[in-house]
């Protein structure tokens, strides 16, 4: 029982920790980071038993770290800004690898200890910059696809990179055995990949055909685990095979489903892994090396905040693009502790390098929400003049919207809605965050914007001040709430069409002045009355009044 307790105690202080970074406004990650420097070895108190069987279970949540981005990896994000998205990442990445190798042996470092500093300080982190943009409803401005974009590439680039750095520790022979590592490396993923894209679909569609949930849960892990443990038994990353299995499936039929499973099991096992990644960091050993960590933070975030925004700037992006893309991707990402963890097992990294490495990333994560705010202040002192980021639209009529309606959420309700309003030839603009219904709705030819509907610069570009309705399709009754409160800022007399789901909803939207409610609860049982009623042969008089009576009664005003 003595794993189940290190467990019970991982839990319990990823949970605080976890809940502190959201109250603090940062990444969960960092929370878990802390919790783990908390219960570690390094530290009095409470203290987990075994590091090493808690180590052994965070290698699944980063095989299932991979493995989800293998399903998320969308070439098609790229193709808008392929030009940076590709080239320009790739220019940033080797820049900012000489910059790190630079800095390692300006501070007396090997040659290799030097290397790996600069790639793991190359990547940024895609969650950070996704949540910062996000909060600050900059998601559909051309600085924010530019960014993705070369998120994007940098995530790819972490494959090629475990294959690579390993093999550097044995450069005292020459360049032969890197050539080596990676010719190996490239003759057996060809091999996985061969096997993996035979066997995977039959797998699942097999399971699919029995129609338990359960069972396709069971077979995702499985070949994300599986194929990942194939490739450690070829002598390749268990990493690495996962990243590989995830691009296969994310080729099939299921990959939304796949990937829908396998997130609260990532989260899960990816906690795990950040909080066994805080156990390795010796408080005493920061504090000694506390002025190397100042100098590395500052030389790292400012030297990789020049170096994203020059090449933006290279690749003929102008005006606020280039200072808001560096601002936003200085940071260290998430993915340099799964480097680091690469390099510390092989031997390549000391204790020392490793709480340096861990605590750049953490503090410049943090930083990332406060820096990136200050782009519009930084470039309007500088550039002479105020500007913000207008959100892009995709398939704006010619004439503009007026007296339109704007639809939030193009899910499955949503774009139903604006599929009936197009047939009707009524105007309308979908708001969507998913960016595969926005790929979807633009495909229709349906009026789009990318971005969350809770932010005034969306329903600015959506034109909801000269809209007529707004109707809000998402489920949850918190964004719900925000959405409606900041299109009436805007529009105060704009008539609101919202989903609620369930009676509270519904009474808590009735409160908030909102007159058209709907609950798919109730108007599931309404239609499923009606027709219950005609199978019965009931009079068609009497079939039109219950249901009526049914909306009635439940979408009553508040007392």
């Amino acid at each position: 029982m003595e794993l189940v307790a290190d467990l019970t105690l991982v839990l319990m202080a990823a949970l605080a920790g976890g809940y502190l970074a959201h109250r603090l406004g940062q990444p969960l990650l960092v929370g878990y980071i802390l919790a783990g420097v908390v219960i570690g070895p390094f530290t009095g108190g409470f203290t987990v038993a075994h590091v090493q069987g808690l180590e052994e279970l965070a290698e699944v949540g980063v095989a299932l770290l991979l493995f989800s981005l293998g399903l998320e990896v969308s070439f098609r994000q790229l193709a808008s800004v392929r030009g940076v998205a590709i080239g320009g990442a790739a220019v940033q990445i080797v820049l900012t690898i000489a910059l790190g190798a630079g800095l390692g042996r300006w501070l007396g470092w090997t040659g290799t200890a030097s290397l790996w500093l600069g790639a793991i300080v190359a990547l940024s982190s895609t969650m950070v910059a996704l949540k910062t943009l996000q909060s600050q409803g900059r998601l559909g401005t051309l600085s924010s696809r530019v960014m993705l974009g070369m998120l994007v590439t940098q995530d790819l680039s972490v494959v090629p990179l475990m294959v690579i750095l390993p093999a550097l520790g044995q450069t005292s022979a020459g360049l032969l055995p890197v050539v080596m590592a990676i010719l190996r490396a490239a003759v057996l993923l060809v091999l996985i990949v061969v096997v993996a894209t035979r066997l995977i679909p039959r797998l699942m569609a097999l399971v699919v055909r029995g129609q338990s949930r359960e069972l396709f849960l069971l077979s995702t892990m499985l070949v994300a685990v599986g194929v990942g443990y194939a490739a450690w038994m070829a002598g390749l990353s268990a990493a690495l095979g996962a990243f590989i299995a995830g691009l296969v499936v994310s080729e099939s039929d299921y990959a939304h489903q796949a990937l829908s499973d396998i997130v609260p099991l990532r989260d899960l096992f990816g906690m795990l892994f950040f909080v066994t990644v805080g156990m390795l960091l010796d408080p005493v050993l920061v504090w000694r090396q506390l002025p190397t960590l100042v100098l590395v933070i500052v030389v790292v975030a400012v030297g990789k905040a020049v170096i994203v925004a020059g090449v933006v700037r290279l690749f003929g992006y102008r005006r606020i693009v280039p200072l808001a893309s560096g601002l936003t991707l200085f940071q260290v990402g998430e993915f340099a502790f799964v480097l680091a963890t690469v390099g510390r097992a092989s031997g390549a990294l000391t204790p020392e390098f490793y709480a340096l490495v861990l605590n750049t990333a953490v503090v410049t994560m943090a930083a990332t929400p406060l820096v990136s705010s200050a782009t519009p202040w930084i470039y309007r002192r500088f550039a002479g003049r105020a500007e913000r980021e207008a959100v892009e639209p995709f398939n704006m009529p010619l004439d503009g919207l007026d007296g339109h309606v704007v639809v939030a959420g193009a899910g499955r309700v949503g774009r139903t809605a604006a599929d009936a309003l197009a047939r009707l030839h009524q105007s309308c603009m979908l708001i969507e965050l998913d960016d595969r219904h926005v790929r979807s709705a633009r495909a229709a030819g349906l009026p789009v914007i990318y971005g969350d509907a809770s932010q005034p610069v969306v329903l600015e570009a959506a034109r909801v001040a000269r809209a007529r309705v707004l109707l809000i399709t998402v489920p949850a009754l918190p964004d719900v709430r925000a959405i409606m409160m900041a299109a009436r800022r805007l529009h105060p007399g704009l008539a609101v069409v919202a989903r609620a789901d369930g009676p509270d909803a519904v009474r808590d939207l009735r409160a908030l002045g909102v007159e058209h409610v709907t609950s798919p609860e109730f108007e599931a049982a309404a239609e499923m009355t009606r027709q219950t009623l005609q199978v019965l042969d009931v009079p068609a008089a009497l079939i039109l009044s219950v249901p009526e009576l049914i909306r009635r009664d439940r979408y009553a005003p508040p007392d």
